[in-house]
Protein backbone atom coordinates (compact mmCIF):
# COMPACT_ATOMS: atom_id res chain seq x y z
CA UNK A 1 0.00 0.00 0.00
CA UNK A 2 1.70 3.42 -0.70
CA UNK A 3 1.42 6.79 0.61
CA UNK A 4 -2.09 7.62 -1.53
CA UNK A 5 -4.21 5.09 0.04
CA UNK A 6 -6.42 6.18 2.23
CA UNK A 7 -7.36 4.52 5.62
CA UNK A 8 -7.03 1.24 6.50
CA UNK A 9 -6.93 -2.36 4.58
CA UNK A 10 -10.65 -2.66 4.53
CA UNK A 11 -11.51 0.22 2.54
CA UNK A 12 -11.10 1.09 -0.92
CA UNK A 13 -8.13 3.47 -2.46
CA UNK A 14 -8.22 6.68 -3.86
CA UNK A 15 -6.74 6.59 -7.24
CA UNK A 16 -4.69 9.32 -8.54
CA UNK A 17 -7.14 11.67 -9.67
CA UNK A 18 -9.58 11.43 -7.25
CA UNK A 19 -6.94 11.97 -4.59
CA UNK A 20 -5.56 15.36 -6.58
CA UNK A 21 -9.17 16.55 -6.95
CA UNK A 22 -9.77 16.02 -2.82
CA UNK A 23 -6.62 17.87 -2.29
CA UNK A 24 -6.92 20.08 -4.52
CA UNK A 25 -2.93 19.41 -5.90
CA UNK A 26 -1.87 18.87 -9.20
CA UNK A 27 -0.49 15.69 -10.77
CA UNK A 28 3.17 17.30 -11.13
CA UNK A 29 2.68 18.65 -7.37
CA UNK A 30 2.93 15.24 -6.65
CA UNK A 31 5.20 13.56 -8.77
CA UNK A 32 7.54 16.02 -7.71
CA UNK A 33 7.47 15.40 -3.80
CA UNK A 34 7.71 11.28 -4.86
CA UNK A 35 10.88 12.00 -6.25
CA UNK A 36 12.37 14.30 -3.97
CA UNK A 37 11.24 11.59 -1.21
CA UNK A 38 12.51 8.63 -3.71
CA UNK A 39 15.81 10.54 -4.59
CA UNK A 40 17.03 12.54 -1.62
CA UNK A 41 19.83 14.63 -2.90
CA UNK A 42 18.97 15.44 -6.47
CA UNK A 43 18.58 18.90 -7.17
CA UNK A 44 16.36 21.04 -9.44
CA UNK A 45 18.31 19.44 -12.69
CA UNK A 46 17.92 16.20 -11.95
CA UNK A 47 14.55 16.47 -10.97
CA UNK A 48 13.68 18.23 -14.20
CA UNK A 49 15.67 16.23 -15.81
CA UNK A 50 13.38 12.48 -14.49
CA UNK A 51 9.65 14.14 -14.68
CA UNK A 52 10.45 16.12 -18.10
CA UNK A 53 10.20 19.92 -16.76
CA UNK A 54 11.77 22.72 -16.59
CA UNK A 55 13.59 23.73 -13.98
CA UNK A 56 11.30 26.39 -13.07
CA UNK A 57 8.18 24.54 -13.02
CA UNK A 58 10.09 22.27 -10.50
CA UNK A 59 10.68 25.48 -8.80
CA UNK A 60 7.35 26.52 -8.43
CA UNK A 61 6.46 23.08 -7.69
CA UNK A 62 9.12 22.94 -4.99
CA UNK A 63 7.26 26.70 -3.60
CA UNK A 64 4.54 25.24 -3.18
CA UNK A 65 5.12 22.33 -1.25
CA UNK A 66 7.03 24.55 0.90
CA UNK A 67 3.98 27.03 1.28
CA UNK A 68 2.08 23.15 2.74
CA UNK A 69 4.73 22.63 4.69
CA UNK A 70 5.80 19.01 2.97
CA UNK A 71 9.46 20.49 2.28
CA UNK A 72 12.04 22.35 4.69
CA UNK A 73 11.30 26.30 3.04
CA UNK A 74 15.04 27.21 1.51
CA UNK A 75 16.79 28.47 -1.22
CA UNK A 76 16.66 25.20 -3.68
CA UNK A 77 20.38 25.61 -5.11
CA UNK A 78 20.97 22.34 -2.40
CA UNK A 79 18.71 19.33 -2.49
CA UNK A 80 15.17 20.26 -1.70
CA UNK A 81 14.19 18.04 1.82
CA UNK A 82 11.08 16.53 2.13
CA UNK A 83 8.96 17.00 5.25
CA UNK A 84 6.86 14.28 6.80
CA UNK A 85 3.23 14.52 4.19
CA UNK A 86 0.44 13.87 7.15
CA UNK A 87 2.01 17.58 8.59
CA UNK A 88 1.32 20.00 5.71
CA UNK A 89 -1.76 17.88 4.51
CA UNK A 90 -3.58 18.00 7.90
CA UNK A 91 -4.32 21.51 7.33
CA UNK A 92 -5.57 21.11 3.95
CA UNK A 93 -7.70 17.80 4.54
CA UNK A 94 -8.75 19.68 7.77
CA UNK A 95 -9.86 23.31 5.04
CA UNK A 96 -11.60 20.52 2.83
CA UNK A 97 -13.81 18.30 5.27
CA UNK A 98 -14.73 21.82 6.37
CA UNK A 99 -16.16 22.44 2.91
CA UNK A 100 -17.61 19.11 2.50
CA UNK A 101 -19.49 19.77 5.43
CA UNK A 102 -20.72 23.39 4.14
CA UNK A 103 -21.58 21.74 0.88
CA UNK A 104 -23.90 18.51 2.85
CA UNK A 105 -25.09 21.22 4.86
CA UNK A 106 -26.19 23.27 1.35
CA UNK A 107 -27.36 20.22 -0.35
CA UNK A 108 -29.55 19.07 2.85
CA UNK A 109 -31.26 22.61 2.53
CA UNK A 110 -31.20 22.17 -1.26
CA UNK A 111 -33.56 19.01 -0.84
CA UNK A 112 -35.63 21.06 1.59
CA UNK A 113 -36.41 23.10 -0.26
CA UNK A 114 -37.09 20.95 -3.33
CA UNK A 115 -39.33 18.76 -1.23
CA UNK A 116 -41.37 22.32 -0.21
CA UNK A 117 -42.14 23.39 -3.93
CA UNK A 118 -42.90 19.43 -4.56
CA UNK A 119 -45.45 19.92 -1.94
CA UNK A 120 -46.35 23.20 -3.21
CA UNK A 121 -46.93 21.47 -7.06
CA UNK A 122 -48.54 18.43 -5.45
CA UNK A 123 -51.62 20.85 -3.79
CA UNK A 124 -51.98 22.94 -6.57
CA UNK A 125 -52.43 20.05 -9.14
CA UNK A 126 -54.94 19.23 -6.57
CA UNK A 127 -56.83 22.25 -5.83
CA UNK A 128 -56.91 22.35 -9.85
CA UNK A 129 -57.74 18.73 -9.91
CA UNK A 130 -60.85 19.73 -7.73
CA UNK A 131 -62.38 21.93 -10.05
CA UNK A 132 -61.32 20.10 -13.40
CA UNK A 133 -58.64 22.04 -14.70
CA UNK A 134 -55.32 21.73 -15.04
CA UNK A 135 -52.96 25.52 -16.62
CA UNK A 136 -50.14 24.92 -18.42
CA UNK A 137 -48.68 28.66 -19.12
CA UNK A 138 -45.12 27.28 -21.41
CA UNK A 139 -45.57 26.11 -25.07
CA UNK A 140 -43.47 23.14 -24.57
CA UNK A 141 -45.55 22.13 -21.43
CA UNK A 142 -48.58 22.84 -23.64
CA UNK A 143 -46.64 20.18 -26.55
CA UNK A 144 -45.44 17.59 -23.73
CA UNK A 145 -49.50 17.27 -22.32
CA UNK A 146 -51.19 17.41 -25.81
CA UNK A 147 -48.52 14.50 -26.51
CA UNK A 148 -49.40 12.54 -23.47
CA UNK A 149 -52.66 12.65 -24.18
CA UNK A 150 -52.98 11.38 -27.14
CA UNK A 151 -50.72 8.62 -26.33
CA UNK A 152 -53.37 8.00 -23.59
CA UNK A 153 -56.07 7.48 -25.73
CA UNK A 154 -57.59 4.20 -25.46
CA UNK A 155 -61.20 4.68 -27.90
CA UNK A 156 -61.38 8.01 -29.44
CA UNK A 157 -59.55 11.62 -30.23
CA UNK A 158 -61.59 14.26 -31.14
CA UNK A 159 -59.97 17.95 -32.81
CA UNK A 160 -60.68 20.88 -33.67
CA UNK A 161 -57.98 22.06 -36.14
CA UNK A 162 -58.52 26.05 -37.33
CA UNK A 163 -56.00 28.45 -38.55
CA UNK A 164 -55.44 27.01 -41.83
CA UNK A 165 -52.91 24.73 -44.04
CA UNK A 166 -50.92 22.69 -41.51
CA UNK A 167 -47.09 22.93 -41.80
CA UNK A 168 -45.10 19.63 -43.50
CA UNK A 169 -43.39 19.77 -40.02
CA UNK A 170 -46.49 19.50 -38.18
CA UNK A 171 -47.89 16.80 -40.25
CA UNK A 172 -44.92 14.47 -40.35
CA UNK A 173 -44.29 15.01 -36.38
CA UNK A 174 -48.31 13.75 -36.35
CA UNK A 175 -47.97 10.97 -38.17
CA UNK A 176 -45.84 8.57 -35.97
CA UNK A 177 -48.54 9.04 -32.98
CA UNK A 178 -51.98 8.59 -35.43
CA UNK A 179 -50.52 5.46 -36.88
CA UNK A 180 -49.90 4.44 -33.32
CA UNK A 181 -53.36 5.19 -31.99
CA UNK A 182 -54.82 3.89 -35.03
CA UNK A 183 -53.42 0.85 -34.90
CA UNK A 184 -54.34 0.55 -31.10
CA UNK A 185 -58.08 0.82 -31.83
CA UNK A 186 -58.44 4.55 -31.31
CA UNK A 187 -61.06 6.64 -33.60
CA UNK A 188 -59.94 9.42 -34.35
CA UNK A 189 -61.72 12.29 -36.29
CA UNK A 190 -60.38 15.55 -36.87
CA UNK A 191 -62.11 18.89 -38.37
CA UNK A 192 -59.87 21.11 -40.36
CA UNK A 193 -60.98 24.84 -42.18
CA UNK A 194 -62.04 24.43 -46.13
CA UNK A 195 -58.82 26.25 -46.72
CA UNK A 196 -56.87 23.30 -46.18
CA UNK A 197 -58.37 22.00 -49.11
CA UNK A 198 -55.95 24.16 -51.59
CA UNK A 199 -52.97 22.47 -49.72
CA UNK A 200 -51.46 19.42 -50.97
CA UNK A 201 -49.47 18.05 -47.70
CA UNK A 202 -52.45 18.34 -45.60
CA UNK A 203 -55.16 16.97 -48.22
CA UNK A 204 -52.09 13.99 -48.70
CA UNK A 205 -52.04 13.45 -44.84
CA UNK A 206 -55.40 13.01 -44.84
CA UNK A 207 -55.78 10.36 -47.33
CA UNK A 208 -52.70 8.78 -45.57
CA UNK A 209 -54.69 9.08 -42.24
CA UNK A 210 -58.11 8.09 -43.94
CA UNK A 211 -56.40 4.77 -45.25
CA UNK A 212 -55.18 3.50 -41.69
CA UNK A 213 -58.88 4.33 -40.79
CA UNK A 214 -59.10 7.64 -39.47
CA UNK A 215 -61.85 10.57 -40.71
CA UNK A 216 -60.99 14.26 -41.47
CA UNK A 217 -63.60 16.62 -42.79
CA UNK A 218 -63.82 20.50 -43.51
CA UNK A 219 -65.94 23.43 -42.85
CA UNK A 220 -65.65 26.85 -43.11
CA UNK A 221 -64.50 27.86 -39.80
CA UNK A 222 -63.83 26.35 -36.39
CA UNK A 223 -64.92 27.79 -33.09
CA UNK A 224 -61.28 27.41 -30.93
CA UNK A 225 -58.44 24.87 -31.71
CA UNK A 226 -59.41 21.83 -29.47
CA UNK A 227 -58.37 17.98 -28.74
CA UNK A 228 -60.94 15.92 -26.71
CA UNK A 229 -59.72 12.81 -25.40
CA UNK A 230 -61.83 9.74 -24.42
CA UNK A 231 -64.63 12.18 -23.99
CA UNK A 232 -62.93 12.63 -20.47
CA UNK A 233 -60.55 15.52 -20.63
CA UNK A 234 -60.04 18.37 -23.21
CA UNK A 235 -56.99 20.25 -24.21
CA UNK A 236 -58.30 24.33 -25.24
CA UNK A 237 -55.81 27.37 -25.78
CA UNK A 238 -55.96 29.44 -23.03
CA UNK A 239 -56.14 32.48 -25.30
CA UNK A 240 -58.33 31.44 -28.83
CA UNK A 241 -56.71 34.44 -30.35
CA UNK A 242 -52.97 33.21 -29.48
CA UNK A 243 -52.06 29.78 -29.29
CA UNK A 244 -48.62 30.52 -27.38
CA UNK A 245 -50.11 31.89 -24.64
CA UNK A 246 -50.87 28.64 -22.83
CA UNK A 247 -53.66 25.86 -22.73
CA UNK A 248 -56.00 24.12 -20.09
CA UNK A 249 -56.53 21.11 -19.30
CA UNK A 250 -60.53 20.22 -18.60
CA UNK A 251 -61.54 17.04 -16.75
CA UNK A 252 -65.28 18.38 -15.41
CA UNK A 253 -68.01 15.89 -16.59
CA UNK A 254 -70.31 19.02 -17.66
CA UNK A 255 -67.69 21.03 -19.32
CA UNK A 256 -66.18 17.77 -21.20
CA UNK A 257 -70.30 16.67 -22.44
CA UNK A 258 -70.74 20.15 -24.17
CA UNK A 259 -67.61 20.02 -25.81
CA UNK A 260 -68.48 16.86 -27.36
CA UNK A 261 -71.92 17.89 -28.18
CA UNK A 262 -70.47 21.03 -30.34
CA UNK A 263 -67.96 18.77 -31.78
CA UNK A 264 -70.55 16.03 -33.06
CA UNK A 265 -72.93 19.16 -34.44
CA UNK A 266 -69.69 20.75 -36.18
CA UNK A 267 -69.02 17.23 -37.47
CA UNK A 268 -72.53 16.74 -39.16
CA UNK A 269 -72.13 19.86 -40.56
CA UNK A 270 -68.67 19.74 -42.48
CA UNK A 271 -67.89 17.73 -45.17
CA UNK A 272 -65.30 14.77 -45.65
CA UNK A 273 -61.88 16.14 -47.45
CA UNK A 274 -61.78 13.63 -50.44
CA UNK A 275 -64.76 14.70 -51.28
CA UNK A 276 -66.05 17.61 -53.48
CA UNK A 277 -67.58 20.39 -51.83
CA UNK A 278 -71.00 21.13 -53.87
CA UNK A 279 -71.75 24.27 -55.20
CA UNK A 280 -74.86 25.32 -57.14
CA UNK A 281 -74.86 27.70 -59.83
CA UNK A 282 -75.57 31.55 -58.71
CA UNK A 283 -75.03 30.27 -55.44
CA UNK A 284 -72.64 30.89 -52.48
CA UNK A 285 -69.71 27.97 -51.46
CA UNK A 286 -70.35 27.51 -47.51
CA UNK A 287 -67.19 29.22 -47.53
CA UNK A 288 -68.33 32.04 -49.10
CA UNK A 289 -71.54 32.07 -46.86
CA UNK A 290 -69.11 32.01 -43.51
CA UNK A 291 -67.17 34.85 -44.66
CA UNK A 292 -70.07 37.40 -45.30
CA UNK A 293 -72.01 36.03 -41.74
CA UNK A 294 -68.37 37.20 -40.21
CA UNK A 295 -68.40 40.48 -41.94
CA UNK A 296 -71.70 40.82 -40.70
CA UNK A 297 -70.63 40.47 -37.31
CA UNK A 298 -68.67 43.07 -37.55
CA UNK A 299 -65.39 41.15 -38.07
CA UNK A 300 -62.76 42.83 -39.92
CA UNK A 301 -60.90 41.38 -43.10
CA UNK A 302 -58.05 40.41 -41.22
CA UNK A 303 -60.06 38.52 -38.17
CA UNK A 304 -62.06 37.16 -41.52
CA UNK A 305 -58.58 35.74 -42.65
CA UNK A 306 -57.48 33.99 -39.50
CA UNK A 307 -61.19 32.34 -38.77
CA UNK A 308 -60.92 30.83 -42.54
CA UNK A 309 -57.86 29.99 -42.43
CA UNK A 310 -56.77 31.90 -45.68
CA UNK A 311 -54.47 34.95 -46.46
CA UNK A 312 -56.25 38.42 -46.21
CA UNK A 313 -55.59 38.86 -50.16
CA UNK A 314 -58.00 35.95 -50.66
CA UNK A 315 -60.51 37.45 -48.09
CA UNK A 316 -60.70 40.21 -50.91
CA UNK A 317 -60.79 38.56 -53.64
CA UNK A 318 -63.37 36.44 -52.83
CA UNK A 319 -65.61 39.49 -51.34
CA UNK A 320 -64.85 41.14 -55.03
CA UNK A 321 -66.05 38.16 -56.66
CA UNK A 322 -68.91 37.54 -54.64
CA UNK A 323 -70.41 41.22 -55.07
CA UNK A 324 -69.34 41.10 -59.05
CA UNK A 325 -71.43 37.76 -59.03
CA UNK A 326 -74.22 39.47 -56.99
CA UNK A 327 -74.39 43.00 -58.86
CA UNK A 328 -73.58 44.32 -56.00
CA UNK A 329 -71.98 47.93 -55.66
CA UNK A 330 -70.96 47.46 -52.15
CA UNK A 331 -70.38 45.01 -49.24
CA UNK A 332 -73.69 46.52 -47.50
CA UNK A 333 -75.75 45.57 -50.59
CA UNK A 334 -74.19 42.16 -50.93
CA UNK A 335 -75.08 41.47 -47.67
CA UNK A 336 -79.05 42.37 -48.26
CA UNK A 337 -79.44 40.61 -51.90
CA UNK A 338 -77.83 37.03 -50.08
CA UNK A 339 -80.18 37.76 -47.45
CA UNK A 340 -83.25 38.20 -49.88
CA UNK A 341 -82.22 35.03 -51.84
CA UNK A 342 -82.38 33.34 -48.29
CA UNK A 343 -78.85 31.85 -49.07
CA UNK A 344 -77.58 32.81 -45.24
Amino acid sequence: MNALTVGDGAEPELDRAALCALLGLSDRLLDVYRTVVGRPGWGVAEIAGELGMTAAQVRACLDELAELSMLYPAEYSTAPVALNPEIGLAALLNRRESEIQSQQAQLAAARTEAAELAALYSAQQGRWGNQGLEQLDEITTVRARLTELAAQAQHELLSFMPGGAQSPEALDASRPLDEKSLAAGVRIRTLYLDSVRNDRATTEYARWLASLGGEIRTIPSLPVRMLVVDRSVALLPTDPQNSRAGAIVLKAPGVLASLVQLFEMTWQQARPLDGVVPSRPGKLTAQELELLKLLEMGSTDEVAARKLGVSLRTVRRMMAEIMNRLGARSRFEAGLLVSRADWM
